[in-house]
């Protein structure tokens, strides 16, 4: 099984490809070892860092910038998503505040990407 991958890990945007021989992986194309891996964990278990914004109350903003401060599995962005749209947030929050502990039992937490007084 081969598969083309572009890597994300920095801006070098290696093109990689991914070959599974006998349950091992071999990348080629990365220029360093993370790209290596994260070929490896694309292949075998996808993972995103979610950016989206939640409802604000008490500020002059409606809305609150967010973020995952992990990768979840992306199978579950969706489920992720649908958890935010149910949270509204009172000012005043800063960055790094947490929104949403553990969002989903994925062990990764959603915080604010703003400070707001």
């Amino acid at each position: 099984m081969k598969t083309e991958v572009t890597c994300v890990v920095c801006p070098m945007g290696c093109r990689m490809v991914i070959d599974k021989i006998d349950d091992v992986y071999k990348v080629s194309g990365n220029t360093c070892k993370r790209g290596e891996k994260y070929g490896i964990e694309e292949i075998t278990s996808p993972k995103r860092v979610i950016t989206s914004t939640v409802k604000l109350e008490g500020s002059y903003l409606n809305l609150l910038p967010v973020k995952t401060n992990g990768s979840v599995p992306k199978g579950m962005m969706f489920d992720v998503m649908e958890a935010l749209d149910s949270i509204t947030v009172i000012s005043p929050v800063n960055v790094g505040d947490i929104i949403i502990k553990d969002v989903l039992g994925t062990g990764v937490d959603i915080v604010s990407s703003k400070t707001i007084a």
